[in-house]
């Protein structure tokens, strides 16, 4: 495959938050050219989220980890004149993708409906991601999805409250199928030569997840819910603490764990009782309880190599920075650098190997600064005029 044909895409989007800046974000990384619209008066709130370590107003940290490789214009799309400006944007730099995470409501009041966009560019692709569908305007953050989508009711300790999962799920997961969905569009247009439309919900995507909790409740009558750092059918699977940090075992059959208790630390345990992963399951709280008096008498180095001579799946409990330092994620990681402040961001790595990135030696353009591509959008793509340029800057057009 010809990775480089997506280098002749352009994406244009009226993006905010996380769900579609995350998903430019991946497609930036195939070298598609992401141009993000906001409105001049009203830009993406992450923009103001984080610390200002740049002391420039609109560039907080927040906004900075998901927005590099992109550009960005300013048009209020709420004027007349700025939703024709956005027709002869898909035209005249023919757009191949449209994208935007705004309320349905919005969609024909701001001129982004699908209709609408289609009758300019008629192979246009059309993403729209939503809440809840694009019957439904209620509001949707990250949150609120975990709580409504199940996902904080399997998050926590047994007998604790519920909690929501470190990252952004339904945010980032929501990208990620945008994503194939994008992919699986393009391919049609090039078998066909049509456009689509895509209405992405972010709560379906996230129930989607579900899938053994989903059919294990309904098909056969089990509760699923929280486990803390158990799992509900293999045992032992849980963190356990050393001397110096901790580390996570994970034992997924009985040939493993008979590794296990012929290590010497550990052949105590070596008892008929939890020779087979149901005897293991049903006393596991006190076989966690006594792999834990084993380990905290050893380092964590100590049991990584014992238990990685003994071919059983354990690690160290890693902090970020950790992460970052791991072998495989420091030759992948990607980076941005700023010539205005001097500033240097280490990004997270893509979960593919890309060529434009390898071209480009793991470097992005800084994610841009609100309307900072206006003038070469406007003026040299689309051919505005000086007088032209101003008259619109004067009119808050862009």
């Amino acid at each position: 495959m010809d990775e480089k044909m997506f280098q002749r895409l352009t994406v244009l989007t009226l993006e905010q938050a996380t769900v579609v800046p995350y998903l430019t974000y991946r497609l930036a990384h195939d070298g598609m050219e992401v141009i993000r619209m906001e409105n001049p008066g009203m830009p993406d709130p992450n923009r103001f989220v984080g610390d200002n370590r740049l002391n420039e107003k609109g560039m907080n940290t927040y906004y900075l980890s998901i927005n590099a490789g992109k550009k960005a214009v300013t048009l209020n799309l709420a004027t007349p004149k700025g939703q024709e400006m956005l027709k002869d944007l898909i035209r005249k730099l023919e757009v191949d993708i449209f994208i935007t995470n705004q309320l349905p409501k919005n969609y024909q009041k701001l001129g982004v409906d699908y209709d609408i966009l289609a009758s300019v560019k008629k192979d246009l692709i059309w993403l729209g991601i939503t809440g809840f569908g694009p019957n439904s305007n209620e509001a949707a953050y990250d949150p609120i999805l975990q709580a409504r989508g199940g996902l904080m009711e399997l998050t926590g300790e047994r007998e604790g409250n519920p909690m929501v999962v470190g990252i952004p799920l339904p945010d980032m997961g929501t990208s990620e199928h945008g994503y194939g969905l994008l992919m699986r569009a393009l391919y049609k247009r090039a078998i066909t030569g049509e456009g689509s439309r895509i209405d992405l919900s972010m709560f379906e995507s996230t129930t989607s997840w579900l899938t053994q909790p989903i059919c294990l409740t309904r098909s056969f009558g089990y509760t699923i819910t929280r486990r803390g750092n158990t799992h509900e059918f293999f045992a032992p699977v849980s963190v356990y603490p050393t001397r110096d940090s901790y580390v996570y075992i994970a034992v997924g059959n009985d040939r493993q764990w008979e590794a296990v208790t012929k290590l010497p630390a550990f052949q105590s345990l070596d008892k008929e009782e939890y020779k087979v992963n149901a005897g293991r399951i049903d006393n596991v709280d006190n076989l966690n309880q006594a792999i834990e008096a084993i380990t905290r008498q050893y380092s964590t180095d100590e049991l990584l190599s014992m238990f990685n001579e003994a071919r059983v799946a354990i690690s160290k409990v890693n902090n970020i920075e950790e992460v970052i330092a791991d072998p495989i994620v420091q030759q992948k990681v990607l980076y941005s650098h700023d010539g205005k402040t001097g500033t240097e961001l280490t990004l997270a790595p893509p979960p593919f190997t890309s060529v434009f990135l390898d071209e480009q030696k793991r470097s992005l353009s800084f994610p841009p600064r609100l309307g900072e591509h206006n003038e070469e959008i406007f003026c040299k793509a689309m051919g505005l005029s000086a007088s032209e340029y101003a008259e619109l800057q004067a009119e808050k057009v862009i």
